[in-house]
């Protein structure tokens, strides 16, 4: 009837708010107890390590303390007063400061789809967010600037420098939620497929992008380009990979950290019989039956890929970090730290932290 009103169903309920963009991968990948017991714990031992001691490279007014000089009426600060080596000279001395520099820290993390793989508790593209996360967390602790390159097989994406836990997440999740397209299946004889990812093309463009000396970590797991030989002489520096010479330039400005993924998978294989086994960079698909003399080949093949990489990186002057996925990545970095301060003459511990 006219005028009479029309009641009209109720409303639906308001959609839920949308969830926080730390999937839950993320969330268990680096936990807050993990990221905590990681910057109580290992990061006071890599304080002076990773994150550098923080001395300027210019003098000025600042925190750290340099030589103590005379002191000069009018001009110095009697506040910077060294009194302990005034005392013992019976001349007043001053106390110079050295100015402190913000550390800017890049990472070069490879997004190609070999790092898809993994047999452990983890794949290898979860580690290398681990490890990321790892060195990020050391430095955002401090108020620096982390950023990073993600090479991925079209592509060289940059992710500026930020600082705080916000944005170190936010790039997190972006390495977690990177396309990975995957080479299409082709059978051997096929034609092979434009090369993917290069790294050493991504550490030339990473040397050149930021001049500002600093930290720079290269994730990979530096495996060979298809067709190259595992078995090289890792002494012979006539199959050097390609990634070496950029890698050396790149470590003669900065610290570097080359962290090489591994998956136990890819230093030996089950006894399990016929297999089809693709490549993931190419898509090329191998029939293999993997019996004893099979496997002792495969294996030799990996111990010497590896010692060739090994050797590659000491050549280079880069600091190597291995990290599995099957191992606890955590207490792999504490180790690391901790060899590392007893080949620099350090002290283990900071002061007032357990060691």
């Amino acid at each position: 009837m006219p005028g009479t009103p029309s009641f009209a169903p109720p409303p639906p309920p308001p959609a839920a708010p949308p969830r926080d963009r730390r999937d839950d991968r993320l969330a268990q990948l680096t936990p807050e107890r993990t990221l905590r017991r990681l910057e109580l714990a290992v990061t006071r031992r890599l304080d002076g390590l990773l994150n550098g001691e923080h001395l300027g490279l210019l003098p000025g007014p600042g925190t750290e303390l340099a030589e103590a000089r005379l002191y000069q009426p009018g001009e110095d600060d009697v506040r910077h007063m060294d009194w302990a080596v005034t005392a013992r000279t019976t001349t007043p001395h001053v106390r110079d400061l050295v100015a402190d520099h913000e550390l800017e820290a890049w990472a070069l993390v490879d997004l190609t789809p070999s790092m898809d793989f993994g047999t452990g508790t983890m794949v290898k593209r979860e580690l290398a967010v681990a490890a990321l996360a790892a060195v990020g967390f050391l430095t955002v602790r401090l108020g620096d600037r982390v950023g990073a390159h993600l090479l991925q097989p079209d592509r060289q994406r940059r992710w500026p420098a930020r600082t705080g836990k916000a944005a170190l997440y936010a790039l997190l999740q972006a390495v977690l939620d990177a396309p990975t397209p995957q080479p299409a299946p082709r059978r051997r004889g096929d034609p092979a497929p434009p090369p993917t990812g290069d790294l050493a093309t991504a550490i030339t463009a990473l040397d050149r992008g930021q001049t500002r000396r600093g930290l720079r970590v290269v994730i990979s797991d530096f495996l060979p380009p298809t067709g190259a030989d595992p078995a090289a002489d890792p002494t012979d520096h006539r199959h050097a990979p390609a990634w070496e010479r950029p890698l050396r330039r790149l470590a003669t400005r900065h610290q570097v950290l080359a962290v090489e993924i591994i998956d136990p998978r890819e230093l030996d294989l089950p006894d399990v019989g016929l297999v089809e086994m693709t490549d993931p960079e190419t898509g090329t698909v191998h029939e293999i039956v993997l019996n004893r003399r099979v496997r002792e080949r495969y294996a030799a093949a990996a111990a010497a890929q590896r010692d060739h990489t090994r050797a590659a990186l000491r050549r280079s002057g880069a600091h190597h970090l291995v990290l599995r996925t099957d191992r606890d990545w955590i207490a792999d970095v504490a180790r690391f730290a901790l060899r590392q301060r007893r080949a620099a003459g350090r002290a283990i511990a900071a002061p007032g932290a357990r060691a």
